[in-house]
């Protein structure tokens, strides 16, 4: 067998940083909270010539970076172009049985693409087969939130809600909004959702409670706001029979980003279809190119797909600008929770929204580079306030989710929880 011809590069060494970075406010959801702040892991992947690709994973803490490390020994040496090679090695799927690194795996991919773009002196959307649109569209993603540190920042009524989707609507000029539910009872969910939809005209909406609705529920939820001009019901029940059976009884198309997250699943969904649009999360498919790919089967099937948000700093936004970029089937505006961010680890600071869209990076690689002071200023404030439970409610130290849940917080509890007193956000 003649011997495999790469791009020459080695790697020569992997390095993880974690890091805490403000967020305007501490953001719900049907598991818990955001409390204030992301906690995300930035990796670095060196080559023998002295260039640097970027990586970037959620939360973890030490333990991500533990898990980061742990990899040199498959990665030492390794030439970073043979991604293919490289999500074999890390993830082969009987071996992922007893260690899941599918989240490891997409870091290190981004920071592989990243590499060969700098190596190439091209962006990583050319080498994934050529740029179809240079900016992707963002929906608006509205949270219910706990007040920040300072007082300011809560949405918890319906009236608070239509205020702050007004206001990214001035800054960012969203045109689709996307209200992540799930806190509250779906009385109160629904009373908002249809005030945000009457308060701005012309523009189209999303509704996701994580799949804490009961089919039975996620129907009568469904039923009550077909007149409006939904994109899709994402999520609002779990599992694919759950799915499809609430698909069997609403007009409104079905999306996911919880039970199609890979190949088996999305091959059983075209058998058997459950959900109309799949939410492409670079982190949660392992990387840019699974994407690409679940994007082409998606065409062929005729189903639609869109960029999830797993919750990011400038990297992880980059490689799913880059996604964005390439795929010619994304029909729907993207999530990020990146509006949220106070700050971010990137030179330059946070990218820009325009007209409710930014701009895909052209420079080689990703397109961006880390701000050393910023990416130690972080990791020093994450170093003083650790990490947070991401699957706990600060308002309600003693409740747990269920699915599906009956037990939703108070929408008439006013104030910051008490749990939240040692966070500075």
């Amino acid at each position: 067998m003649s011997a495999l011809k790469g791009s020459g590069m080695r790697i020569v060494d992997v390095r993880a940083t974690t890091v805490t970075v403000p967020l305007e406010a501490p953001l719900r959801h049907s598991n818990g909270a955001h409390w204030g702040r992301f906690v995300r892991t930035i990796v670095e992947v060196e080559t023998a010539d002295g260039l640097v690709g970027l990586g970037e994973m959620g939360g973890g803490g030490q333990s991500a970076e533990a898990a980061v490390a742990a990899l040199k020994p498959y990665l030492l040496g390794h030439d970073p172009a043979r991604t293919e090679a490289l999500r074999f090695m890390l993830a082969n799927p009987t071996a992922s049985l007893y260690n899941n690194r599918t989240q490891l795996v997409a870091a290190i991919e981004f920071a592989c693409l990243d590499l060969l773009g700098k190596h190439t002196g091209l962006p990583v959307h050319a080498l994934l087969g050529g740029a179809v649109r240079d900016e992707v569209e963002f929906a608006s993603y509205l949270f219910f939130r706990y007040p920040s540190a300072d007082g300011t920042g809560e949405v918890r009524t319906p009236d608070q809600l239509v205020a702050e989707a007004a206001r990214l609507k001035a800054e960012h000029g969203f045109r689709v909004h996307k209200l992540k539910g799930g806190v509250f009872d779906p009385g109160h969910e629904l009373e908002s959702y249809r005030a945000l939809a009457h308060s701005l005209p012309g523009d189209r909406f999303r509704y996701d409670p994580n799949g804490i609705l009961s089919v039975e529920e996620a129907i009568r939820f469904a039923h009550a706001i077909e007149d409006l001009d939904n994109d899709y019901a994402e999520d609002f029940c779990y599992g694919l029979n759950g799915m499809r059976r609430l698909r069997e009884n609403t007009r409104i198309p079905l999306a996911t980003n919880t039970v199609v997250v890979n190949f088996e699943q999305l091959a059983a969904n075209v058998l058997q279809p459950a959900v109309d649009v799949v939410l492409l999360d670079t982190t949660f498919w392992g990387g840019i190119r699974p994407c690409v790919r679940a994007a082409g089967v998606a065409e062929t099937f005729q189903l639609g797909v869109a960029v999830h948000s797993s919750g990011e700093l400038g990297i992880q936004l980059a490689s799913m600008l880059h996604l964005g970029a390439v795929v010619p089937n994304l029909a729907f505006a993207a999530d990020a929770h990146y509006h949220h961010l106070r700050d971010d680890v990137i030179v330059g600071g946070k990218m820009a929204y325009r007209d409710g869209r930014i701009a895909v990076p052209d420079a080689p690689g990703l397109g961006v580079e880390l701000d050393r002071t910023k990416l130690a200023e972080y990791a020093e404030l994450y170093r003083e306030l650790g990490p947070y439970p991401y699957d706990r409610d600060p308002g309600r130290p003693d409740w747990y989710p269920l699915l599906p849940s009956t037990q939703f917080a108070d929408p008439r509890a006013t104030g910051r929880p008490a749990a939240l007193a040692g966070e500075p956000y």
